[in-house]
């Protein structure tokens, strides 16, 4: 049996950055997922937004992590066709207690060395946001916020990762961790796996891989989020991150532009037992319109195509649970909510830097293939049925198969070729945005059905 150096398990959006981390660095790596694909957990279901770090608590590891990774991943998108949006934020204060709040932010934020925000009088934030609802006594602006594809991030890493060698193991439950003299032996639905050093990166069962190790320091509290999204024609009304103001009581409900064309509103939040329960719910559907309805009226005028519902890895602790355990070989990644997106490249370096300094012995390899070229699936840059060069070099690249979304042949052939494929419909429509439309799939679906299963026998 083959002994890796490096057993990382869960596929989500750190997982796979750390896998391509350190198969960069010269290690025989595998990544193992119970589920049947890459990044479709808790990275396919958040709020898809590329943080600053502007507001996180200043000298913690999340702060540190994400100023770095908003570096990193604005720099890896770009060479990755990742799509990115510019949009900036701006954080609105409806009452004297969120007003007060403001400078505050502004001053995390420096700390934070973030110097770009801007407080703004009410009357700039009705300039900025005409389709506010009334009443906004002012705002604070920060520039860089902006929004990504989080669906297209973790597959190019698991894809880049692949092509520098790692190996990917998906359907592979882990059920049991022996730690031996020289050797982890983990055991699986699918048999065991042999390596020297463990990674934890299995997000919402974190806790319970930690346990396996013998620890219990922390534990996986699940926070359901709903959210809706609106019809693209809502676009217009919002051409930036709409932030609410923190309190005491929480960070409440947002609006955002999707890096896909539609308008997101959200998140709902809300503490649950059910580490599977992604389901909506009539109550969660009611409050988002009730916010919306009262931040920005126009909003709820338009059509809602689609919700979904995040669950976020909360912990007991406000900063990330990173550790290590060098007599074990074993890393903890733990406690990474919704800014492990933005964080993730910086994660990965972080956890290339404490193996090292563990004993793990690493050679940075010089022979890296390019980053992986990614389909692009942002609707503010050109997509395959828009370009002329592509139609011409193939057809298929001009037969449209999902009306709404534009989705072609060329596409769905692209992705069920690629080094990962999708293992469903919902795997498609990650990869190609297929059914994620207006019509939900109605009119498009038995076609698209039939592409995937012929895909299938290939």
């Amino acid at each position: 049996m083959t002994v890796r150096d490096v057993a990382i398990v869960g596929a989500g959006v750190v997982g796979c950055a750390v896998a391509r981390e350190l198969s960069g660095q010269g290690l025989d790596v595998i990544l193992i997922d119970a589920r049947a694909d890459v990044g479709d957990g808790t990275s396919k279901a958040n709020t898809a937004i590329l943080h600053t770090g502007f507001d996180a608590v200043p000298g913690s590891v999340e702060a540190r992590l994400v100023a770095r990774g908003y570096e990193l991943l604005s720099d890896y998108a770009i060479a990755c066709g990742i799509p990115v949006e510019r949009t900036g934020a701006v954080l609105v204060a409806w009452t004297d207690e969120e007003l007060a709040v403001l400078p505050k932010l502004r001053e995390k934020a420096e700390l934070n060395g973030y110097l770009a925000c801007e407080l703004i009088t009410g009357d700039e934030v009705r300039h900025l946001l005409p389709a506010l609802a009334p009443g906004a006594l002012g705002g604070l602006t920060v520039p860089g916020e902006s929004i990504i594809c989080p669906w297209t991030t973790p597959l190019a890493y698991a894809t880049d990762a692949i092509a520098r060698g790692t190996a990917l193991a998906l359907s592979t439950s882990v059920t049991a961790i022996e730690v031996r003299a020289d050797v982890t032996v983990i055991g699986t639905n699918r048999g065991p796996i042999e390596c020297r050093w463990v990674v934890n990166a299995a997000g919402l069962g974190a806790d319970d891989l930690d346990a396996m190790l013998g620890h219990h320091r922390f534990t996986v509290t699940p926070r359901r989020g709903e959210l809706l999204v609106f019809d693209k024609q809502a676009r217009a009304l919002v051409d930036r991150i709409v932030l609410p103001v923190p309190t005491e009581r929480g960070k409440g409900v947002l609006i955002s532009p999707t890096i896909f064309g539609n308008v997101m509103l959200g998140p709902t939040s809300q503490p649950i037992d059910d580490r599977s329960d992604t389901s909506t719910s009539e109550e969660g559907f009611d409050f988002l319109c009730e916010k919306g309805r009262r931040l920005m009226p126009p909003l709820l005028e338009e059509e809602v195509t689609a919700a979904y519902t995040g669950l976020r890895a909360s912990t007991e602790f406000s900063d990330y649970v990173i550790d290590i355990e060098p007599a074990q070989r074993y890393l903890l990644l733990g406690g990474i909510r919704s800014t492990g997106l933005t964080a993730s490249l910086a994660i990965a370096e972080y956890a290339a830097q404490l193996l090292a300094d563990a004993g793990l012995t690493m050679k940075p390899r010089t022979d890296l293939p390019a980053p992986p070229a990614m389909p692009n699936l942002g609707e503010a840059f050109p997509r395959p049925y828009e370009r002329d060069d592509l139609i011409a070099a193939d057809a298929e690249y001009g037969h449209v198969v999902c009306f709404c979304e534009r989705v072609t042949r060329g596409e769905i052939r692209d992705a069920l070729a690629s080094p990962i494929p999708p293992a469903d419909l919902d795997g498609l429509r990650r990869r190609t945005r297929a059914q994620m439309g207006r019509c939900q799939g109605f009119y498009c679906g038995a076609q698209i059905e039939q592409l995937l299963e012929a895909g299938r026998r290939r």
